[in-house]
């Protein structure tokens, strides 16, 4: 009587899967899931304030600044005049585009006036922030790179 060979490597195969991830660490993972889930349900249940958050800071600086524009033809920021002070197509201005894209997202998700200004404001901790008073939406340019923070920093100088 013959042996099938493919047979026996396919027992082989079964055994060698199970020994990959020993059971106790796919248990141990999916408690520790558990767990973390349990810690926030609790921290949200319970209004517990949030403890990670950075303080607010004093604005020194600010300009209010509509965005018009396509991801075709770029985006361009107006001062309240209605003067064109920056467009995304300038030289290491793109970033321009990456904050309107994120700023029309949020303003499709809440309804809000995709036409409403911005303000691009200065901290006293020396940080630029970007403010949509529109939907309360908000970032500070943290390590987003020079030119990035550049690209709305050089607004408030002007």
């Amino acid at each position: 009587m013959q042996r099938n060979p493919t047979a026996s490597l396919a027992n082989q195969m079964k055994m060698r899967d199970r020994e990959m991830v020993p059971r106790f660490l796919v248990q141990a993972m999916f408690a520790l899931m558990i767990g973390a889930l349990a810690l926030v349900a609790y921290a949200r249940l319970t209004d517990r304030p949030l403890e990670g958050t950075r303080p607010a800071a004093a604005i020194l600086d600010e300009v209010s600044l509509t965005m018009v524009g396509d991801r075709a033809s770029g985006v361009a920021l107006f001062d309240m005049n209605g003067v064109q002070v920056a467009h995304s197509n300038d030289s290491k201005k793109g970033f321009i585009d990456v904050i309107w894209v994120s700023i029309n997202r949020e303003r499709a998700l809440r309804g809000a006036d995709v036409a409403a200004p911005i303000r691009v404001v200065r901290q006293d901790n020396g940080q630029v922030a970007i403010l949509d008073d529109a939907t309360g939406w908000s970032i500070v340019l943290i390590g987003y790179g020079q030119d990035n923070v550049a690209a709305f920093a050089d607004l408030l100088d002007s």
